[in-house]
Parts: C-alpha cells; structure tokens; sequence
C-alpha cells in the first residue's frame, strides 16, 4: 500500500435542478443593525445572525437627488457591514433606493444618477454580487406621484424606466450579478385621492408588464423578482390566503407567478419562471416586562404581536411553505433583533440588548432543514445531492473514504466489490472505513447517492487508482 496514489477528490454537481427552493433556497434576514461604525459590533452582529440560523442578510442603502455615489459615511457603515459579512461566511444582498416619495427619481437625469449610485455600490464592494433595485415603489411612502390627474397608474411606468436603467448600468459594470426588481408591498388601495396613494400588488405588477411592453425593450429589467410578504398582523401567520382580493402573501404564490407570467410571458422578461425571492417576511412577538424598559413607545393596535413559540412555529412554516414553491430562491426573516421603538418592528430572534428570545433555537434548526432538503414533503419537487468522494490515504486497518452530500441522502460506496451503505445527514462529513488491505494493482471507486427526502435523480461518481 506504501505507493499508493495521492488521495482524490471527485464532485459531481446536480445534475437535474431542483423544482422547487429546497436547500439551495437563501434562509436569510432584512437586517441594517450591522450597518455601524464599530467593526467589532458588525461581526458580533453577523455571528447573532449564523447563530440563528441565517445564511444571508439583506442590507439597505439609500439614495438622494443628485448623488452619484456613496456618501463617506455610509461607506464606513455599509463597508463595515459587508466585511463582518465576509469574515463570517454570511451573504449579502444590498437593497437600493430613493430615500422616500420626496427624492422619487422621475427624470432623465435623476435616473442617470441612481443608476451611477449603483455602479458606484457595484464597483465599490466586490464582495456582493445581489442588488434590489427600489423599495415598495406601489406605496406613497417611497414613491410618489402614484396616480395620474385622470387616475391613471404612473408610478409602476416610472419605475419600469428607473428598473431598465439601473439594470443596464449594473450589468455592464458587473455582468455576473442578480438585479432584482418589484420589492412591493403586499397591499394597496388602488384609489387616487384616499389621503394614502398606493396601488396593490397585483395591480402594479400588471401595469409594470404593460409598462415594460409599451417601451419595446429587448433585454430583460430584471434577473428576478423581490416581495414583501408580511402578513395583516402578526396573529394572521402565512397560511392565510387572499383568493377573493388585490393582497398577495405567502400562501397566494399561484397568484403571483400567475401575475407575473400574465405581464411578462411572451417577453423578452421572464414572468412565470422569474426567480421569486421573499425578502421581508416578520413576525412580531410581546415584549416580558423584564426586557420593558429596553423599548420605546407604544404597540401598534394592529400588530396583535404573539408569543415567541408562536413566533418560531410561523417562521417555521414560512421556510416549509416556500421550501415547496418552485421558483422561490430565498425567504428573508425581518429581523434579526428586534427595533427598540414598540412603533417599528420587533420581529426579531433577539430581544433590543441582542439577548436570544426563545424562538431561536427553533428557527435555527428550521433553516438546517432548508438546506439539508428535509424541510418538507413537496409534490414534484424533485433534489438531486451535490456528492463529493474523497479517497485518503490508508491505514493499517484499511481503506479511509470520506463522504459528503448537500442534502440528507442514502449512499452506496463500492471499493472493489467491497460495499458500503448508509445514511449522511447533511454536510458532515461521513467517514468511511474499507477494512483490509488493498491487493498491488487498479481499484476501482464508486459512490452514488439519493436525497434522503423528495428524491430525484441520483448523483453518482466513480473513478480509479492504483496500488502497489
């Protein structure tokens, strides 16, 4: 055995996708607590978000009239977030957008500077490679005018043309990059003259279509397709389905490819198949009176916040259903520490101080079930494990292997005729051991491997050595 060859690794990819999210699905967080000028504070708040479970963070910068590039503050904060990122392995997605409905960029040249805004955000953290162009552009909060003066839609044709225009400039400047358009809210009233201009969901994703097919466009505005799903309040939950209205939530997602492939399909711009990414899902939970004095304010009447095992039961379900949705690639959780202002959102699986509420440990374990493909049983869905083999060298008791799947998946392992089977749970590494010497001469190695749930097509690999 002392000539053995070198140990090999051997990889074989998916070779069919998943038809569904499943664990190549992002379990992340809408969080800018990271967003600070202390770069030990960062990390602290990026390790709190692996913690809990998370892989990714949504992080937001804005923008104002006339800039063409980030401000010198913000590239302390947003730099010192996207690098606590880096170090600890967390993926970012950075959101993009008029700062609110007074700096809305409605002319050529404001366009030409936001579009600069991104190339300049692009150019500046190599590190991020996802950017969200706007921010619920269908409420008045963020974008007016939302209405004509005959009651015509002309906020989702204007953010058609900012979408196209920051599209082109970020491809150019990053080729490789996803823009993402929409970023909507979940409701709106559709009326002009209310006191509150917004335009629902499902009537802006039809006018931006109309939009989009009137400007002749030949390329595409947008790689896929953000939304905000939060429910009516924190007790409604995602279940909760809006089949009679203009709302759109978590379990309305025929209704949302159904609207997109409606405005887009026939395009140049996916619609149906357009990658869907949740980027802003919360539940709020009641404050102990021990943490009391860490908040300001007073709650909302219609939160109707819940308890924290409430809290992590729908975060839970949240990660199931959308693990199931096919074009899904990430749910955003909103937050990751609760806001101090009882106003804002304490959404959170940490209390303000940055001490854990109970829900984490649930909402951690729901996320590795993500990404170990064991999050739910879908119908058609169909995961097919990403299967590395490496031979190592051997021993005095025999032939070590050590086997890694993506996914919960059963193997076999063949050396020789010499067989192995069992079970390995998600990433771990799982060693093997061939007992026996190996005789002088060619052996051959094989693995193959099947999702331990929704199983696909099997990911196979083999290979061969020499010993003497």
């Amino acid at each position: 055995m002392r000539g053995l060859l070198l140990g090999i690794v051997l990889v074989l990819a998916s070779a069919a996708p998943a038809l569904a999210g499943g664990p190549y699905m992002m379990v992340g967080a809408a969080e800018d607590v990271a967003r600070t000028p202390d770069p030990a504070f960062a990390r602290t708040q990026m390790l709190e978000a692996k913690l809990a479970g998370l892989d990714t963070i949504r992080i937001t910068q804005t923008w104002v009239k006339g800039q063409t590039a980030v401000g010198p503050n913000d590239r302390i904060l947003l730099g010192n977030a996207v690098v606590a990122a880096q170090l600890t392995g967390v993926r970012v997605v950075l959101s993009l957008y008029p700062y609110g409905s007074s700096v809305t960029p409605l002319t050529d040249q404001d366009r030409a500077d936001f579009a600069a805004f991104c190339v300049d955000v692009v150019n500046r953290y190599p590190y991020v490679h996802d950017f969200i162009v706007g921010n619920e552009p269908n409420l008045n909060r963020f974008w007016l005018p939302q209405f004509g003066p005959n009651g015509e839609d002309v906020a989702a044709p204007a953010y058609e043309q900012l979408l196209a225009t920051a599209y082109d400039a970020i491809k150019q400047a990053r080729p490789h990059s996803t823009v993402y358009g929409g970023a909507l809210a979940p409701r709106g009233v559709d009326k002009p003259n209310t006191g509150r201009d917004t335009h629902s969901p499902t009537a802006f994703i039809a006018d931006l279509g109309a939009a989009y097919r009137a400007s002749g466009r030949q390329v595409p505005i947008m790689d896929a397709f953000a939304f905000h799903p939060s429910p009516e309040s924190s007790q409604t939950g995602p279940s909760f389905a809006h089949p009679n209205s203009t709302s759109i939530g978590l379990a309305d997602y025929p209704k949302l490819v159904g609207l997109l492939g409606a405005a887009f399909d026939g395009t140049a711009q996916r619609g149906s198949t357009l990658p869907i990414l949740y980027d802003e899902f919360g539940i709020e939970t009641r404050i102990p009176a021990a943490k009391a004095p860490l908040y300001t304010g007073t709650e909302p009447s219609t939160t109707k916040p819940v308890d924290e095992a409430t809290q992590a039961q729908m975060y839970t379900q949240a990660m199931q259903m959308t693990f199931c949705q096919p074009t899904v690639i990430g749910l955003f959780l909103f937050h990751v520490q609760d806001e101090p202002a009882l106003a804002a959102w304490q959404s959170g699986e940490y209390y303000v101080d940055g001490t854990p509420k109970a829900s984490l440990p649930l909402v951690a374990a729901s996320a590795a079930t993500v990404r170990r493909g064991v999050a739910a049983s879908c119908p058609g869905l169909q995961l097919t494990p990403k299967l590395v083999v490496k031979r190592a060298k051997p021993d005095r008791k025999g032939m070590k292997v050590t086997l890694t799947c993506s996914l919960d998946c059963s193997y076999t392992v063949l050396l020789d005729r010499r067989r192995l089977t069992g079970r390995a749970v998600g990433r771990v590494p799982k060693p093997l051991l061939f007992k026996g010497a190996l005789a002088g001469g060619r052996h051959a190695l094989t693995a193959r491997a099947t999702a331990a749930l929704n199983a696909g097509p099997a990911a196979s690999v083999s290979a061969s050595f020499s010993s003497r």
